[in-house]
């Protein structure tokens, strides 16, 4: 899964970079349904993307864990990287909780974010335009963020 960068050639580049020269081919129908359904949440409908079947067998254990507990965050709601912690063992998890995050290889699909920092901040976002990116995919969402930036964010 590769969100858009600011152009067609950057998202290819990106996407050669991470799995080398591949072929290009229709999406399967799996694939075309999870598309789908992408597409669908970023236009503001309530799409429920957590069957959406991933391959996360090369992924390490915790991250796994990460992303199941993020996949059940419905559309429209927020967890913090410290609910998520204490669900795999104790809010000092919480770094590795971002950082685990931050290489999410299914973004949307593994909806990291709706995943806040203490106090309802943002936090951060790898994405290609970062926050500002988070913030809008949660206003499509309807999330209820406080959120007002300051000098020092």
């Amino acid at each position: 899964m590769q969100l858009p960068q600011p152009s067609e050639q950057q998202t290819r580049a990106r996407i050669h970079q991470q799995l080398g020269e591949i072929k290009e081919a229709a999406p399967p129908p799996a694939v075309q349904a999870a598309i789908d359904g992408i597409v669908a949440l970023l236009r503001g409908a309530p799409v429920d993307l957590s069957a959406v079947v991933l391959d996360l067998d090369r992924v390490p254990p915790f991250r796994r864990g990460v992303y199941e507990i993020a996949r059940t965050i419905p559309p429209g709601n927020t967890l913090s990287y410290g609910d998520i912690a204490k669900r795999l063992g104790g809010v000092e998890l919480s770094r590795d909780v971002g950082q685990a995050l931050g290489r999410n290889p299914y973004p949307i699909i593994v909806p990291c974010h709706r995943v806040l920092a203490a106090g309802g901040k943002p936090g951060g976002f790898s994405a290609n335009g970062g926050v500002t990116t988070k913030l809008k995919l949660l206003a499509i969402e309807g999330a209820a963020v406080n959120y007002t930036p300051s000098l020092f964010d």
